[in-house]
């Protein structure tokens, strides 16, 4: 009161103490908590803090510095807190306070808020002076989402399309969406389809699937409406429309097989499954394998091959000569293979069958000498279990036991013996081989094969030059495990022997002559079985002789698309192909890519059958499909057969018989056509005619065989003889078989070859041994007398002068008056004759007596013609009284001629 210079009057001594308790100075700041958490609904502005909003000042009670006068926000990290929020006092003495919002809150599009507060109290007096703040808190508020959207489906209709008669976990997913912003609401809880009586089910993810298999012909299409619910259990705005289409049955499998497929020889190569895809059926593989498997091995020895004999083939496909055929067609040339059983085979050579005991073939010294050495090619076809022997189905592959030899051979060298067996043993294949039977132990090769114990054809080439051995087996070499046997095998003798389908063993001595016992025999069917002595034979020549001329192949890989993993595999004998891939359109197209072809012009006609398995790899190894393996068959048809034509050579062949006994003979076809055509259907229609018509066009073609051979009696050695240019026939390399019988030219050879050869074969007779005829049939084939020419037929005829056949003089008078000069010219038309003056030459005197019997013959014909008809006037005249007398036959001048030559 003094310092204000006032005199106050007080009531009593309480109004003095508050007066002077006012005026007291504000010494304390206002407290609050350091932090806050708030919550504020969408639908309120008063945001719920914890704990609740109180600001404490020790200058309590004094009035205005103990009192609570505000709050202050302050912008938070998001710099919005002042604009949006404000904080106001409740109760001034209490501290009490309260945070709301200016304006609604969107928790869409902000879940959470952070600011700082600070309060403030009434300073010293009314007016705020010396006014003290506490220190700023932060509070957290956090926007509680209300259930205001409804859930919205993302599509308004859904489709898919199910094959029928199947159940599937799922068929199509719908999928709806809340726009709340809290988990509560925006969440859908679950899906309902509002359409009764159909057969489908959701579930809460929206997965529709079907409660039954589905039959599309008795209700393909099915559409049903689903709803959606958020778990604040608000229904959707919009149902949505589902449509499911029921496919037919999807059966995964081949589609566009074709069992039976014709093939036209001469069509080069064709595709086997033009039209073929594969139906996954939706399955997702990763995967794919199938093997084309084309069973040729009915087919001749394993499949079409050239029709040629061996020899011939040998020689097509450059071969060096000087092959020695081991087990050659039996004759009396070569009787070791009589006592062997031969099977018929469709390519025309010859098969022997050997049946482990009695069936061997031993090679007369004669001929193994001249193989011998230790560097030869041995070649052979062979098949296992004969000819119609398969394993038992209880029986695996290898367990036969038996050693059996398939050759076995000693021969002598410059001053020693060598020595090789070749054996199988189950599926092993073994060369046992002594470079010296008296100082070296023997070295054995040995080959695990399967093609040994598969009882199918395969062709073996194995090419020694010790140390060195080699083995083609079907084209295909295999490295041999060579094994030094130093083991109890007794060493051979040092004879020389060569023997086929068993080995020899000596046993004993007996009156100075060696017995032989024969064991480990072969079971099975050998064809073809050579040896060349010298160097091996090309591995290109060795493919050309197994070369199979029809199999299966692969088109162009590059149609299928660059960066595409794919696999084809095509075995040595074209009889097998895989295709591997992993995606469906690529491996449909390289199915159809598949293609079979045969390059022979005359292909072996019939049925092979055809097979296409199929292996599939799924992501879902328990849901992958399963392919039954499809079959059909390829037919062949009957090729049109070649016509080979002889031509040019006349029924008669008249000459001197001088010159027949001339030193060259004379030649039998000087002038010798052969001509090869196809004759093939052609279509007439489309020209307007009826019917058809066939075409012949002339080809090239390669004869392997011509034999020309005397009718009637064999030739007499003594008397006559077939003269051949034998270093003609060598420098062709054709071969000669000239016997009495006949003589067969055989090989392989152009037309214009035979031609050349046929023509220049002669006929030479000995002297004083003319005869009046002799009668010769000329024959060729091709394709190892498959296809046959037709028969030539020639008759020669030997021209002998009058003077040298008859010496009578009244027999060649009787004859020239029957025969004239033009007669002469009209029996001997179309032959040259050396001397053409009349009476230099006459026919045989067979032609001789038949002309003068047949004149004879006719002149009395004509007369008893006239003497019926007078005896029939005669007749006449007497019934008329003798009008007619001066007609009748008077026959008092006939003279009647008697042939001398009629006795």
């Amino acid at each position: 009161i003094k310092h204000t210079g006032k005199h106050m009057a007080y009531k009593s001594q309480y109004d003095w103490f508050a007066v002077s308790n006012t005026y007291l100075s504000n010494k304390h700041k206002p407290w609050i908590e350091t932090e806050y958490q708030g919550i504020v609904m969408e639908n309120d502005n008063t945001v719920l803090l914890n704990p609740p909003l109180f600001a404490l000042d020790k200058d309590a009670p004094l009035h205005y510095a103990g009192e609570i006068c505000g709050f202050r926000v302050h912008n938070g990290p998001g710099g919005s807190g002042s604009a949006q929020f404000e904080a106001v006092v409740l109760d001034r003495s209490t501290g009490e306070g309260l945070v709301r919002s200016k304006e609604p809150l969107d928790c869409e599009s902000q879940k959470e808020h952070s600011f700082t507060i600070q309060a403030y109290d009434c300073g010293e007096g009314p007016d705020g002076t010396n006014s003290k703040k506490s220190h700023k808190a932060t509070v957290h508020v956090r926007v509680n989402d209300v259930n205001e959207f409804s859930p919205v489906f993302v599509e308004r209709r859904y489709e898919a399309s199910v094959s029928e008669g199947r159940l599937f976990d799922r068929i199509v997913r719908v999928e709806a969406i809340d726009a709340d912003c809290s988990p509560q609401y925006s969440q859908i809880c679950f899906y309902d389809i509002i359409t009764p009586n159909v057969p489908f089910t959701i579930d809460n993810d929206g997965n529709i699937k079907n409660t039954e298999p589905l039959d599309s012909k008795r209700q393909r299409v099915h559409s049903f409406w689903v709803t959606a619910f958020d778990c604040g259990k608000n229904r959707a705005q919009a149902d949505a429309q589902v449509i499911v289409t029921v496919k037919p049955s999807c059966k995964p499998g081949w589609i566009g097989w074709t069992k039976r497929i014709e093939y036209t020889p001469g069509s080069g190569s064709i595709p086997l499954f033009p039209n073929l895809h594969l139906e996954a059926c939706e399955e997702t593989v990763w995967n794919i394998q199938a093997t084309v498997e084309l069973q040729t091995g009915h087919i001749g020895k394993g499949c079409d091959r050239d029709s040629y004999s061996d020899r011939s083939v040998r020689r097509l496909c450059g071969a060096v000569r000087g092959e020695v055929d081991l087990l050659p067609p039996p004759s009396p040339a070569t009787n070791w293979t009589t006592v062997l059983p031969t099977l018929p085979s469709s390519d025309s050579s010859l098969v022997f069958s050997f049946n482990g005991s009695t069936h061997v073939a031993v090679v007369p010294d004669s001929v193994a000498s001249a193989v011998s050495g230790d560097h030869f090619t041995l070649q052979l076809w062979m098949r296992r279990g004969g000819a119609s022997t398969q394993p038992p189905a209880n029986q695996a592959r290898g367990t036969r036991k038996e050693e059996e030899t398939i050759i076995c051979s000693t021969v002598k060298n410059d001053d020693s013996y060598s020595h090789y067996s070749l054996s199988v043993h189950g599926c092993r294949l073994s060369l046992f081989y002594w470079p010296d039977v008296s100082a070296t132990r023997p070295v054995k090769f040995l080959w695990k094969l399967e093609q040994v114990c598969d009882s199918e054809w395969h062709h073996l080439s194995l090419s020694v030059q010790f140390p060195s051995v080699t083995l083609y087996v079907d084209g295909v070499t295999f490295d041999p495990a060579l094994i030094h046997d130093n083991g109890a095998i007794p060493n051979p003798a040092p004879q020389q022997r060569l023997v086929i389908g068993q080995r020899c063993i000596k046993m004993i001595k007996c009156d100075n002559e060696d017995i032989y016992n024969f064991v480990s025999g072969y079971k099975g069917l050998l064809s073809g079985v050579t040896v060349r002595p010298g160097n091996v034979e090309p591995h290109s020549v060795v493919e050309c002789l197994y070369a199979c001329r029809e199999g299966l192949d692969f088109g162009d890989l590059e149609t299928l698309g660059s960066g595409m993993n794919f696999l084809v595999h095509v075995n040595p004998s074209q009889s097998v192909l895989v295709l591997e891939g992993d995606d469906i359109e690529s491996f449909n197209r390289a199915v159809q890519q598949v293609t079979y072809r045969n390059s022979l012009r005359f292909a072996t006609p019939g049925v092979r059958p055809l097979k296409l398995t199929t292996s599939l790899r799924c992501f879902s190894e328990e849901s992958c499909l399963s392919l039954i393996q499809l079959e059909g068959y390829l037919v062949v048809l009957q090729p049109d057969a070649p016509q080979i034509s002889l031509s040019g050579v006349g029924p008669h062949l008249a000459r001197p018989a001088a010159e027949f006994e001339g030193p060259q003979g004379v030649p039998l076809f000087p002038e010798l056509r052969i001509v090869c055509s196809l004759s093939h259907a052609v279509n007439t229609a489309a020209q307007g005619m009826e019917g058809g018509a066939l075409m012949s066009d002339a080809v090239a073609h390669t004869l392997d065989g011509c034999e020309v051979q005397p009718l009637g009696e064999e030739l007499n050695p003594e008397r006559e003889e077939l003269l051949v240019d034998m270093e003609a026939l060598k420098e062709r390399g054709l071969d000669i078989i000239n016997t009495t019988a006949y003589i067969a030219i055989t090989g392989a050879e152009s037309i214009s070859v035979y031609e050349d050869v046929l023509r220049s074969i002669r006929y030479r007779l000995a002297k004083g041994s003319a005869r009046f005829e002799r009668r010769f049939r000329l024959s060729c084939s091709e394709m190892n007398g498959r296809y046959t020419s037709n028969e030539l037929t020639l008759e020669v005829n030997f021209l002998h002068s009058l003077d040298s056949l008859y010496h009578p003089s009244h027999l060649l008078a009787s004859q020239q008056q029957f025969l004239h000069p033009s007669h002469h010219t009209g029996e001997l038309s179309g032959h040259t004759l050396p001397n053409p003056h009349r009476n230099s030459v006459v026919p045989g005197a067979a032609t001789v007596i038949i002309m003068v019997c047949v004149g004879f013959l006719v002149v009395m014909v004509i007369l008893g013609v006239f003497r019926i008809r007078s005896i029939h006037r005669r007749s006449e005249g007497a019934r008329g009284g003798g009008k007619e007398g001066s007609s009748q036959w008077d026959d008092s001048a006939l003279n009647i001629i008697v042939n001398p030559m009629e006795v």
